[in-house]
């Protein structure tokens, strides 16, 4: 990660199916954290964001799922609900306690096997694989499936997958991000608009450049449904900063301003651009300085999240296209 890890009493977990080509991932905080949750994507799939939105009553989560297998893989939650009630973690309610994990999807039956969809059992796989400290990055969990610039359709994408990223704030808070980049459009270089993993075109097989296709070119309609190109970037800000649940879901907010600087296009009407936020509030910090580093976390993420994919399920990682240059 950059610069440094995760904030202390942050648990991040995989489970993984290579087999099938999907998986999920968790984010723990099982002593809790105030979230928040900013959906900029028109065809989200998600659960229990409402309640993560100021004006609602609960104010502590205890972990993010974030999966593949579409709106099927929302069963993970389930597993990573009853590990965290057996560890007693939860809201006490007076007859029982209650986890609350919201979650994010992508769509990733176009690859491997379409009927293989993460489960409970594989939530609550992910929640005994989590550990402090750093995570696997590339073609793993939640990011097993992910692919990127499916213009033409996932025959001409790139492997996507999920990444991690770390910045310090003087005052010694963190700011990391965890991102599952499975988008429409193409990962790029924001200092030079160079494509580092997006569609390539039939002809050469190098980068098209999306932005600039549907800029210049007739291209088919894209629609939701049967032929089309379901996708997502998803993923969780987490920190030790004070937050108040209405910064939370500010913080959701600019964290996709970091999105936007390494996916072009982002939160299309085919993407389910979501982000989370989870603060953990051990220390004071200044939230302009927080923004900034959450932005800038989370373009790191997508893009060490391309550039650690490997190919998998027929769909070449950009490692693995030394030739794929922009067009």
């Amino acid at each position: 990660m950059t610069g440094t890890g995760f904030p202390p009493g942050v648990l991040v977990g995989h489970a993984t199916d290579r087999e099938g080509v999907t998986g999920c991932t968790v984010v723990m905080v099982p002593q809790g954290a105030v979230g928040g949750v900013d959906v900029r994507g028109g065809a989200p799939g998600t659960r229990d964001t409402d309640l993560l939105r100021p004006g609602h009553l609960v104010e502590t989560v205890h972990a993010v799922m974030l999966t593949g297998g579409s709106i099927f893989g929302l069963a993970a939650v389930d597993g990573a609900m009853r590990y965290l009630e057996e560890q007693g973690v939860g809201h006490d309610v007076g007859v029982a306690r209650v986890p609350i994990v919201p979650a994010a999807v992508i769509f990733d039956l176009s690859i491997g096997d379409s009927r293989a969809r993460p489960t409970a059992a594989m939530g609550y796989a992910a929640c005994m694989a989590a550990k402090p400290g750093g995570m696997e990055e590339g073609s793993v969990g939640a990011g097993t499936g992910a692919t990127v610039g499916k213009l033409y359709g996932v025959q001409w994408a790139t492997k996507g997958g999920i990444g991690a990223a770390g910045i310090g704030v003087p005052g010694g808070a963190v700011v990391a991000a965890v991102a599952v980049v499975n988008a429409f459009g193409d990962v790029v270089d924001e200092h030079t608009g160079a494509v580092l993993a997006g569609c390539r075109e039939p002809r050469t097989g190098k980068f098209a450049g999306i932005a600039r296709v549907l800029r210049t070119r007739e291209v088919p309609p894209i629609r939701f449904g049967r032929g089309a190109v379901e996708n997502t970037t998803i993923g969780v800000v987490v920190t030790n900063a004070r937050l108040t649940k209405e910064q939370a879901n500010r913080l959701a907010s600019l964290a996709h301003n970091g999105l936007a600087r390494a996916v072009s296009p982002p939160h299309t009407m085919v993407d389910g651009d979501t982000f989370f936020v989870l603060a953990t509030g051990e220390v004071e910090a200044n939230f302009f300085a927080v923004g900034v580093a959450a932005e800038e976390a989370v373009a790191e993420a997508i893009r060490r999240a391309v550039l650690r994919a490997e190919s998998l399920g027929g769909v070449p990682a950009c490692r693995d296209l030394p030739g794929a240059g922009a067009s």
